[in-house]
């Protein structure tokens, strides 16, 4: 018969269940306590990433409204709003991400302008250096960049 660590292996979603099942019954001593751990860092990291990622896509669609004035569109807008609620949303179920967003806003910032360089044509030097707008003003539903506008 298998351990519960050789079903991690060998079938994920039986070891979810069986772990799940284990876990309810008190069952501790026969817990695959250490593929567990991993798999819950793994969720954490997950939740992160996304965040990032709908973080990137929000400024590059407030990097397109700014710099593309002419280009606006009822899309772009729509954009904006999703990913502001989806933020939302991913920071009602888990605040403690609130934390995770300014350390890596240069980051996230510097992956939307390679993703703006590329959608839109416009040379990265044309680019501002540093996010013109903070994060306050990103996640704000109130907020949309003037062309030319400064933090």
């Amino acid at each position: 018969m298998s351990t519960t660590a050789d079903l991690y292996e060998q079938d994920f979603y039986a070891w979810t269940m069986k772990n799940a099942k284990l876990l309810r019954r008190r069952q501790l001593t026969e817990v695959d306590l250490e593929h567990l751990a991993e798999e819950l860092e793994s969720m954490g990291k997950s939740e992160r990433r996304e965040l990032m990622s709908r973080l990137t896509q929000l400024l590059l669609h407030l990097l397109k409204w700014r710099l593309q004035a002419e280009l606006r569109s009822r899309s772009w807008l729509v954009s904006i709003q999703n990913q502001r609620i989806a933020i939302g949303k991913l920071l009602k179920d888990s605040p403690s991400l609130k934390a995770a967003l300014e350390p890596f806003y240069a980051e996230v910032y510097a992956d939307a302008v390679s993703l703006a360089e590329a959608e839109t044509g416009i040379d990265r030097k044309d680019f501002p250096a540093s996010c013109p707008f903070t994060l306050e003003q990103a996640l704000s539903d109130r907020f949309l960049p003037d062309e030319h506008t400064a933090a």
